[in-house]
């Protein structure tokens, strides 16, 4: 928006095309821009038809300072907080740079009590995902650039690598885990990888178009997880009295309905793609929680809880 003041003010009549092609960003992004600091900000800002670009009806002195309340300016705070996650990491230059131009654009007006900050929030995380640095900055680029990868990829529980050649489509964090949804040549499908277990990374060299059809959140809708499948199951799961408080607590999936019971327990209803993920949920209750329906998923957690004896068996 700095930009475009600049531009308006040296009377070059800015649009968003060329603005776009400058700048390096989409023209939607340019024209939401020029909608902000007229709606948002109040400037005289007029469309000069002749002339293909903006212009200001009157004299403007100075670009006007960022105007934020408290309220925001405490939610800024505490997003500050939570970057901690990413200290180390390449993030951690470019989002700090950030926040320092954001501070540095406030009015002297705004004012709250931070003596006690650092003891006030914090952000933690049971366990930390081990990642390369380099690979995981190389994940970022290619994701927002479109280029082709080549990964040398180990799956989980297999000892061999091979070498995939993907189309990064999206990389997201998942309760504190990330993965890149990509379009395996392979397979010929999108599939998804863990970034800890790629060996290599390295661009093809070739660029390519996403689908537009693609959205992560109608893949993910109906997994409990990042894990989706074909299948169509309706999951009931009892939880006893120590465990339903817990249930109570959090939105565990969209699809989700809950079913009080008498004494206390409760049954949670799911309609989901896959059983693997929330099968690993269930065992991590114990015997808090047990299966009514579907058949497969009763079967299955039966097995997992058979082989935890017989290894504990083993270990006597």
């Amino acid at each position: 928006m700095l930009r475009i003041h600049q531009e308006i003010q040296g009377g070059k009549f800015p649009n968003a095309t060329k603005l776009a092609q400058t700048l390096e960003v989409s023209s939607k992004s340019i024209q939401r821009d020029f909608e902000f600091m007229r709606d948002r900000l109040g400037l005289p800002l007029a469309y000069d038809g002749r002339r293909y670009g903006y212009y200001y009806t009157h004299e403007v002195a100075s670009f006007p300072t960022v105007q934020i309340t408290e309220g925001e300016l405490f939610a800024m705070l505490v997003a500050e907080k939570a970057l901690q996650q990413y200290r180390g990491t390449n993030f951690e230059r470019p989002l700090m740079s950030a926040f320092k131009k954001m501070a540095a654009g406030l009015p002297d007006s705004i004012s709250i009590h931070l003596s006690d900050w650092e003891q006030t929030i914090s952000f933690r995380t049971s366990a930390e995902p081990l990642i390369n640095l380099e690979t995981f900055d190389l994940l970022a680029k290619a994701t927002a650039e479109r280029q082709q990868l080549e990964l040398i990829y180990r799956k989980p529980g297999q000892r061999k690598t091979e070498p995939r050649v993907v189309d990064p489509y999206h990389l997201a964090n998942i309760n504190g885990e990330w993965f890149l949804f990509a379009f395996d040549h392979l397979r010929g499908e999108v599939r998804t990888f863990a970034p800890s277990r790629m060996q290599s990374v390295k661009l093809t060299g070739k660029t390519f178009t996403q689908p537009e059809k693609f959205s992560l959140e109608k893949r993910l809708r109906d997994s409990f997880g990042v894990h989706s499948g074909e299948g169509k199951f309706n999951v009931v799961i009892r939880f006893d009295e120590f465990a339903a408080d817990y249930i109570r607590e959090k939105r565990w999936h969209t699809s989700q309905r809950l079913k009080e019971l008498a004494g206390g327990g409760l049954d949670l209803h799911l309609k989901l793609s896959s059983l693997g993920e929330v099968e690993r949920w269930i065992l991590g209750w114990g015997g808090h929680a047990v299966v009514l329906q579907p058949a497969e998923l009763k079967a299955s957690v039966k097995r997992s809880a058979e082989l935890i004896l017989k290894n504990l068996r083993r270990r006597r």
